[in-house]
């Protein structure tokens, strides 16, 4: 489900604030050109974010070049987490930059060095081996490779079956793709590949039944065998709704896939260093996975994903069989490393957890605002997602969260396009760095959104 947001210049109400700033209508008229010629030569799948020339950004703004200025609550789809234009991170990739060096492939630079060793660090055990990718997508073709490798190696060609969630997101790949949950986005692979198998994600909202049970019931009603299982991937809250994967059915879970000799991987794509108030997302769950992919808010900004896991389980490849051309890119690493120290030193997580009681009541505040057309409002620390419904159902309505995020982007808060089924959520997950004031001034702008696309 997409919209194209039309290059057709609106006027809109004026806007100067501390933080935000609208002085033109909106798209500019004079970005028109330009915007353009980028839908000229770019796919129209790349025409779905609404139509604001990002010029320059500082902390958690962002600039066109006409004076306009947004609080950013996309986080650049929840990649900014230290913000925009970080001083150490800056000062990191100039100074590898001046080194000449910006590509060693898998030769070894002091950056990959120290950035392995802080993640490693940061990681709770099991988890101690690091291997750096580019994408989120990359990861998870690494993960699952993974477990089907181990399954192989431990005398277990019977474990075939690789099993996630439904409405899950874990890339644009094919390996991502057969993992994901949405049928629409894989109708494009052709066969059946019956290895992949998805269960119901445990939401409360569109699987109202969140207990255990539902993942074995589910199974067997697929005709899957426990022990035919080689691994089980999740996000720890799942993408398109912020929904967190709940606490006991972890656990469980975690004991299942320990009797029957499974892999647990969790997706921290989104949730890991400090989206959800804690480093990792699964520490709210009481359990320890034996892989995780990780990437977004890793870098702050720069292409790097990694996956951690278990030495067992990542030393399953030899010398030179494992690689990735611009796996630790320097530039990329020093980045990383940068940003992971500034999250560290100015507790970034911390103010995540603290602002999260905030972010969460306004949401819940908006829903009951909404005459029954937010069906759920799922917030943990700094993220959030308002799934929009025909009311009195879970049928999505993508028209009225398009609309509230053009009004908001036109408003000064700068919004991705509605994500998950049907295009039905929005998400709001500013940068981590974000100050209560501005937190609260860009919530009140999207609640004077849905007021007016929802009480009508």
């Amino acid at each position: 489900m997409g919209r194209e947001f039309p290059l057709i210049p609106r006027r809109v109400a004026q806007v100067s604030t501390t933080h935000r700033r609208i002085v033109t209508p909106i798209p500019v008229p004079e970005s028109i050109p330009r915007l353009e010629r980028l839908r000229r030569h770019e796919p129209a799948s790349m025409g779905g974010q609404p139509p604001v020339i990002w010029h320059e950004g500082d902390g958690f703004t962002i600039r066109d070049p006409y004076g306009n200025q947004w609080i950013d609550f996309s986080a650049g789809v929840l990649v900014a987490s230290m913000g925009y234009g970080h001083p150490r991170v800056v000062e990191a990739m100039r100074q590898q930059l001046a080194t000449g060096l910006y590509h060693t492939y898998c030769f070894a630079n002091q950056a990959r060095i120290e950035l392995v060793e802080t993640i490693a660090a940061l990681a709770p055990p099991p988890l101690e081996k690091v291997f750096l990718l580019s994408t989120g997508s990359e990861a998870t073709e690494c993960a699952m490779k993974l477990a089907f490798t181990y399954a192989i190696r431990n005398g277990h060609r019977g474990k075939t079956h690789f099993v996630t969630f439904e409405n899950a997101f874990h890339g644009r790949t094919l390996g991502a793709q057969l993992a994901g949950g949405t049928p629409a986005l894989k109708d494009w692979i052709p066969g059946s590949h019956p290895e992949f198998v998805q269960v119901p994600f445990p939401d409360g909202f569109r699987t109202p039944d969140t207990s255990f049970e539902v993942f074995e019931r589910s199974l067997a009603k697929l005709g899957v065998a426990a022990d035919s299982v080689c691994g089980v991937m999740t996000e720890t809250y799942q993408g398109c709704n912020a929904q967190m994967f709940p606490v006991e059915y972890a656990q469980r879970l975690r004991q299942w896939c320990d009797r029957h000799q499974a892999l647990l991987i969790f997706d921290e794509i989104q949730a890991a260093f400090g989206r959800t108030g804690t480093m990792f997302g699964f520490q709210h769950l009481g359990v320890s996975p034996d892989l995780i992919t990780c990437g977004k808010g890793i870098s702050g900004g720069m292409p790097l994903s990694a996956v951690v896991g278990r030495r067992e389980v990542m030393d399953l490849y030899g010398p030179g069989q494992m690689t990735s051309t611009h796996t630790a890119n320097p530039i990329c690493c020093a980045a990383t490393l940068a940003n992971l120290r500034a999250l560290a030193d100015e507790d970034a997580v911390g103010n995540a957890a603290r602002l999260g009681p905030i972010l969460a009541q306004a949401c819940a505040s908006m829903r009951g605002a909404a005459n029954g057309r937010i069906g759920q409002a799922a917030s943990i620390g700094l993220v959030a997602a308002l799934q929009f419904v025909v009311p009195g159902t879970t049928t999505p309505d993508h028209d009225t969260a398009w609309e509230v995020v053009r009004k908001c982007a036109e408003s000064g808060v700068m919004l991705f396009a509605p994500v998950g089924v049907g295009g039905g959520a929005i998400k709001i997950n500013p940068p981590l760095i974000i100050s209560r004031e501005a937190l609260l001034e860009g919530l009140d702008v999207v609640a004077d959104a849905v007021r007016e696309f929802c009480t009508s």
